[in-house]
């Protein structure tokens, strides 16, 4: 996958990590060049991060310049955003062939239909009372989910000490109890012995959807 961003959109982001004034320079400086690559190294580690999280394991992804590849153009496609003057961001992102296939959904295959046995099998034993307190036993990682919220890639970046960032639960809302990203309780956040803790006030279905 490559990224490329035209002069003028490279500029915006390089100053604005930089904190430079406008008006911005005509052509882009080593200094401007370095400040983008760090920009671009910081997006990639969180991208990486979540990804990880989502797909359960570490990802890495690894950032260098190159050329332009020779894909067919339905391989781009662009990301349009603007900064807090209005100035237009643009982002052309180019997939390979192969990528793109990666990550397609693969269809489940149907098993084989198996040959009817000469023998009859007994049934597995059904699980004893012991596995079942083994289960019990095993250690899950559940998290309190406050609210969220969508942001422009500018609001990220201007992100800074003493920015309030507004979520969609309003104030006195119940709050999610989230196992393995699904919500299975809600309930009030108190404070125990200097830790925020959920007090339950409603336990969700937990049956998977249909």
């Amino acid at each position: 996958m490559t990224l490329r961003l035209p002069v003028a959109s490279s500029l915006r982001l390089a100053q604005k990590f930089l904190q430079e004034a406008e008006p911005a320079p005509a052509e882009l400086s080593a200094e401007h060049k370095e400040a983008l690559e760090e920009l671009l190294r910081q997006i990639a580690g969180q991208a990486a991060t979540a990804v990880g999280a989502a797909a359960g394991g570490e990802v890495k992804l690894n950032l260098a310049t190159s050329t332009a590849p020779t894909w067919s153009p339905s391989a781009a496609t662009s990301l349009f955003t603007r900064d807090e003057a209005g100035n237009p961001v643009t982002i052309e992102i180019q997939i390979s062939a192969a990528l793109a296939a990666a990550l397609q959904p693969r269809p489940e295959v149907p098993a084989a239909a198996a040959a009817a046995p000469v023998d009859s099998v007994a049934p597995p034993p059904p699980a004893t009372a012991a596995s079942y307190e083994r289960l019990r036993d095993v250690l899950l990682e559940v998290k309190i989910r406050f609210g969220s919220r969508r942001m422009l890639l500018r609001d990220v970046l201007a992100l800074s000490a003493g920015v309030v960032v507004e979520l969609d639960n309003q104030l006195n809302s119940p709050v999610d109890l989230l196992l393995d990203g699904r919500v299975v309780a809600q309930g009030e956040v108190v404070v125990v012995d200097g830790n925020y803790g959920l007090r339950v006030t409603q336990v969700l279905d937990s049956a998977p959807p249909s």
